[in-house]
């Protein structure tokens, strides 16, 4: 529990003696230090920034974190290829089914949306949620709104496939897991997008914790004199937050069964895919990922592996796995023994994630990042304490792997543009092939004036879920691309792209726009 907040007397001349002996407690005294040295207002916002933390649950967890490190792990194997539907043995009869299946599912209100969005765009010259970030897209969406159209598109599939042409949609409710640096400015994107077409009350922000930075003998960094250096617990802080929020209840009350988790920096994620989750409750199992195959042994990318003879699915880390287990091929298959890498599409249901939220807190491990953190000497080397999302699949009964192709559903956005992959341009990419592949495939024809490789056309999620439904609108039809030159990038220009509004079942003309652009 928190410490219990006391009425402070702002003219105290020592820190609060039972405060100080329960810091004493966990050897964390030093934090009041610098104590004589500051103001009334500071010494008050120290002792209340020490009054929230909990200081037991904190002690304990840099504890068993520190004793975890340097313990002997066990041998890892593949995974058995019986717990992998891979891409090339996977039937249409399968697919057709599982894709039913999940439709049903997905009417009948049993699958939520998790999305992981802690993260600002640093890394991509942003302040701004990862979330926010514009890819340059010809129709300007942010990764948001891409997503937010998914879950549209699904949700109308959903209905149409109980009833056709029905007008009665179960909304899919969408949980996002925020940070403290990123919890207001997120809110804000979707009130001022009329959260995308969704409904609000089918939103539910919520903020993953913050814990401490330590030092290399696990004492609390001192951001400054008055204030404990801290950051996010990691993508992996969702179970607790969601615990601790109590969102556990509020699924099981809103008759979720299943919960499709994601990473915000994909912009092909397949959001609510009814193949995936037909898929899952067909095998049963507690927990399932959406893999793709590594493309070559250094990739920088973890790795579903087995822990130990018959042991538990988890991941391992490319930088903690051998060169020569990295580059070792399966001969039978021809592929790599350790294949299958980890993109953050995750499928659980709400019984295993209860679980997992109670054995990570038992177990109270965590990993710990070696950084250069700013504090009060300018920078002290010490750790960041992380959970990761993939921490769960230790602790599953049963996980099984699903394969995908990465030029569909894979298209991470984590570097500027000019680095060498993982940037806004390289997914951009990805999307307009993706895309001009489905139009192409759906009768389309498409002329260029630059290369094609370099060029292409955007559909509307809201148009099209996974390229299905496209033949009325492209069977027969020429697209141009690009239509337009590099410059023109403003919404009122993109606004005389081509739209094909004839046979389609909306009642927005707004709902099918097809982009074309040079890159």
């Amino acid at each position: 529990m928190r410490e219990p907040v006391s009425d402070i007397n702002n003219e105290m001349s020592q820190p609060p003696q039972s405060l100080l002996e329960r810091l004493k407690d966990y050897g964390q005294e030093d934090v009041f230090a610098l104590w004589d040295e500051l103001s009334t207002d500071e010494r008050d916002h120290l002792v209340k920034d020490i009054q929230n933390l909990d200081l037991p649950r904190i002690d304990r967890i840099i504890r068993c974190s520190f004793r975890s490190q340097g313990l002997p792990a066990a041998a890892i194997e593949p995974v058995p290829e019986t717990n992998v539907s891979t891409v090339e043995k996977r039937t249409m009869e399968e697919r057709e089914r599982w894709w039913k299946m999940g439709l049903k599912a997905i009417s009948d209100g049993k699958l939520g949306v998790l999305l992981l969005s802690g993260g600002q765009g640093t890394r991509l010259g942003s302040s701004d949620p990862k979330g926010c970030f514009n890819i340059g897209l010809p129709s300007g969406k942010s990764l948001f709104q891409l997503q937010a159209e998914r879950i549209l598109c699904i949700q109308r599939l959903a209905a149409q496939s109980v009833n056709e042409g029905s007008a009665s949609v179960t909304p899919i409710h969408w949980y996002i897991m925020t940070s403290p640096f990123t919890d207001e400015p997120t809110r804000k994107f979707f009130e001022s997008h009329k959260y995308f077409g969704l409904e609000a009350e089918q939103v539910t922000f919520f903020q993953q914790g913050t814990i401490p930075c330590v030092s290399r003998d696990g004492r609390f960094i001192m951001e400054t004199p008055y204030r404990v250096a801290k950051s996010p617990d990691g993508n992996g802080g969702v179970y607790s937050a969601l615990k601790s929020s109590r969102l556990l209840e509020d699924m099981a009350m809103r008759g979720i069964k299943y919960l499709d988790c994601y990473g915000v920096d994909n912009a092909l994620v397949r959001v609510a895919d009814p193949t995936f989750l037909g898929y899952f409750m067909e095998t049963g199992v507690a927990a399932a990922a959406k893999v793709v195959r590594k493309a070559y042994p250094q990739e920088k990318v973890g790795v579903f592996v087995r822990r130990g003879k018959g042991g538990p699915v988890s991941v391992v880390e490319y930088s903690e796995l051998d060169q020569s287990l990295a580059s070792a091929i399966n001969q039978e298959t021809g592929r790599l023994r350790f294949c299958w890498s980890n993109v953050c599409l995750h499928m659980f249901t709400l019984e295993f994630l209860n679980q997992v939220a109670n054995g990570l807190e038992k177990d109270s491990i965590y990993h710990l990042a070696e950084k250069n953190i700013p504090s009060i000497h300018g920078h002290t080397v010490g750790f960041k304490l992380e959970q990761f999302i993939f921490d769960a699949f230790p602790y599953a009964p049963s996980t099984a792997l699903f394969e995908v192709l990465r030029e569909e559903e894979f298209a991470p956005v984590k570097n500027a543009n000019g680095s060498n992959f993982d940037t806004p341009d390289s997914a951009r990419l990805l999307v307009l092939r993706l895309h001009t592949r489905w139009v192409v495939a759906a009768g389309g024809f498409l002329t260029h004036s630059v290369p094609l490789y370099a060029t292409g056309v955007e559909v509307s999620p809201l148009c099209s879920y996974a390229g299905e439904n496209l033949e009325a609108i492209c069977r027969g039809r020429t697209f141009h691309a690009p239509s337009f030159t590099l410059g023109l990038e403003s919404p009122k220009h993109s606004e005389t792209a081509i739209r094909v509004l004839s046979a389609l079942p909306f009642s927005s003309k707004d709902l099918v726009n097809f982009f074309s652009w040079g890159l």
